[in-house]
């Protein structure tokens, strides 16, 4: 559990959601996709739990407050310092796939496959 945030609330995003945004806000809550607890809803609603997930999504819908405009911001834009390492892994792990072609260019392995290709 170390990447559960213990300080994270749990709202409804009605933003994002298809009915009262309860899956949403519990997606994002969980760090999962949307469509996937949307598919587990439905599903559950299909193999005979139609009942129970419908009094506990109304029940949520009244219980869970919508997650204010400001949070669902801060949320989705990353800061400055996120995205400049972002950049850096990419273009380390782009530097390193260069060093492997390069080393793999100059070995003698290529050159013989290369003569091999050229009979």
């Amino acid at each position: 559990m170390a990447g559960l945030n213990l300080n994270k609330k749990l709202w409804r995003i009605p933003q994002q959601g298809m009915v009262k945004g309860v899956c949403a806000g519990v997606a994002h809550y969980l760090d999962v996709p949307v469509k996937l607890i949307r598919l587990i809803t439905v599903l559950a609603m299909l193999f005979g739990l139609f009942f129970p997930v419908l009094v506990a999504y109304i029940i949520m819908t009244f219980v869970l407050d919508p997650m204010p405009d400001h949070l669902d911001e801060e949320a989705l834009t990353p800061s400055n310092s996120e995205l400049l390492d972002r950049v850096d892994a990419e273009l380390s792990a782009g530097e390193q796939r260069l060093r492997q072609m390069e080393r793999y260019v100059t070995s003698d392995t290529f050159s013989l496959r290369s003569r091999f290709r050229q009979l």
